[in-house]
């Protein structure tokens, strides 16, 4: 059988011991339950919906795929790294651009989002026949949609080409379907958004911190409307993104560096966040990944073999590449990006071991802090409690003056520009594509997001020319190789 059915044919059985956290997914092991007699109340109807939040945090140990990781890795934000050539196949295979069918991310980029995907249509095949509260069950409804959508704006980015599944299907239908347009998979994407929005909250209480709301939907609908380039859509755009940078639950830090404290979760830049915590035991020998819910990139990211202050040793991964460390030079976003761990040894506070591709320059947003290393009760290194946000305000607010320089209102598009500059402690620029692009990089950087920003603007092929980016081919990943067989699905040009 193939690998993908673990992923799209109806599941047979619910994992109820999914995502735990301090809050609203902290759910107790319960082993499993067969799917037909699962779904028959509230409660379980909650264990499905964490059931689909689940793979937003997964770190599969055995890959060491992380996503945003792995993006740095592709971008011209980090190298791979690591201890030597080859230390993770997959992290070079998209540093170097040597991706071939069996070699690569692809094959947990593909299980992470069509686990998301199956598990949210299972949750919506069943939610009509659970006696709940109906309001409650609207917003559940709403969650799963959202989250569908989330799995597949990811897949359709990274592959396009992929089957469109919006129901279960049984293992015949599986080996028959077929990859659907690009169009087809956004057309679905912003659906599911759409129907998704008028039934979540406009906020959470700090127990639900995890959970989408309103304005996180309409956040990734703009974002989803951006990255098609339609010109003539961008108002639309700009209108979703106007709604979420004037609601009165956001702000910006004062503080840059403070956004991506792990003691400062959920805070007022923070739009859709994925959760991880210690609290949940971790270990290596799992039968399957992931082990634990802790942020495996702090890990994977720290200095090697480091020894002095602040920072717990790491494997060595992602390195920052030096061109930007110096475009971050002279802004006050530098201490929040750069961990520069070279000038530690230099004055005699630290030593460590030059691993892969080192530049002496790590990711301070996800450093392995020593104040944060806190155990669960299993392996330490697994239960890293660090938070990912996945969308911010500032990043808002950059797509906001995007959409609207290319409707023809740069003008307008002004404001959002200058209050991102502000807080980074730079002057003031107009507001051209050109920079709001530029600021982008700046402000998100090593946040996994320049890869795609690269991709869309048409940028790569000249950006990623130094890693041996090929144009036509390398804007996407190949279908993985298990894929491939006995299906109809057809691998991407070029591979």
């Amino acid at each position: 059988m193939k690998k993908t059915l673990l992923y799209i044919i109806g599941t047979v059985l619910i994992f109820v011991a999914v995502s735990c956290t301090k809050d609203w997914l902290e759910v107790k092991p319960k082993g499993t339950t067969l799917e037909d007699n699962f779904y028959k109340n509230a409660d379980e109807a909650f264990a499905g919906l964490v059931s689909v939040y689940d793979p937003l945090g997964t770190e599969w140990v055995n890959t060491y795929a992380s996503k945003v990781g792995l993006l740095n890795s592709a971008s011209d934000d980090c190298y791979a790294g690591g201890a030597a050539y080859g230390d993770q196949i997959s992290w070079e295979a998209w540093n170097s651009y040597t991706l071939e069918p069996a070699v690569g991310p692809q094959d947990s980029f593909w299980g992470r989002n069509f686990t998301g995907v199956n598990r949210a249509n299972t949750l919506l095949s069943k939610l009509d026949d659970v006696p709940m509260n109906e309001t409650l069950k609207a917003r559940f409804r709403a969650e799963a949609k959202f989250l569908r959508a989330y799995y597949y704006f990811d897949l359709v980015r990274l592959f396009r080409n992929v089957p469109l599944f919006t129901s279960l299907l049984s293992p015949s239908e599986f080996f028959s379907a077929e990859q659907a347009s690009p169009e087809d998979v956004y057309t679905q994407i912003e659906k599911d958004l759409n129907e998704a929005i008028p039934d979540l909250p406009l906020s959470v209480p700090p127990s639900e911190n995890g959970r989408v709301t309103t304005y996180a939907a309409k956040a990734l609908l703009g974002k989803v409307i951006l990255f098609q380039n339609n010109e003539s859509r961008m108002a639309e755009a700009a209108a979703l993104f106007e709604e979420v940078n004037t609601a009165p639950y956001y702000e910006l830090l004062e503080n840059y560096a403070d956004i991506f404290r792990p003691d400062n979760k959920f805070n007022k830049e923070s739009i859709f966040e994925i959760t991880h915590t210690s609290v949940a035991i971790g270990y290596w020998d799992f039968p399957r990944p992931p082990a634990g819910e802790g942020n495996l990139l702090v890990q994977l990211c720290g200095p090697r073999a480091y020894a002095g202050p602040t920072y717990s040793a790491g494997w060595g991964f992602n390195p920052i590449i030096p061109d930007l460390v110096e475009l971050l030079k002279g802004s006050n976003r530098y201490v929040g990006t750069v961990a520069n761990i070279d000038s530690l040894e230099e004055a005699g506070l630290a030593v460590y071991e030059k691993g892969y591709q080192n530049t002496g320059y790590f990711m301070q947003k996800f450093a392995p802090l020593k104040d944060f290393q806190n155990s669960g009760g299993g392996d330490a290194v697994l239960e890293w409690p660090n938070n990912y946000i996945e969308i911010r305000l500032a990043d808002v607010y950059l797509m906001h003056a995007e959409a609207l320089v290319r409707s023809g209102n740069a003008s307008e598009a002004q404001q959002w520009l200058d209050k991102v500059r502000e807080r980074a402690g730079l002057p003031l620029v107009p507001a051209t594509l050109e920079n709001i692009y530029h600021e982008r990089r700046l402000e998100l950087a090593t946040e996994g997001h320049r890869f795609f920003d690269l991709v869309r603007t048409g940028k790569a092929a000249e950006a990623l020319a130094f890693k041996g980016f090929v144009a036509n081919k390398h804007e996407i990943l190949p279908i993985p190789l298990t894929e491939l067989g006995n299906t109809k699905l057809k691998q991407n040009p070029n591979y």
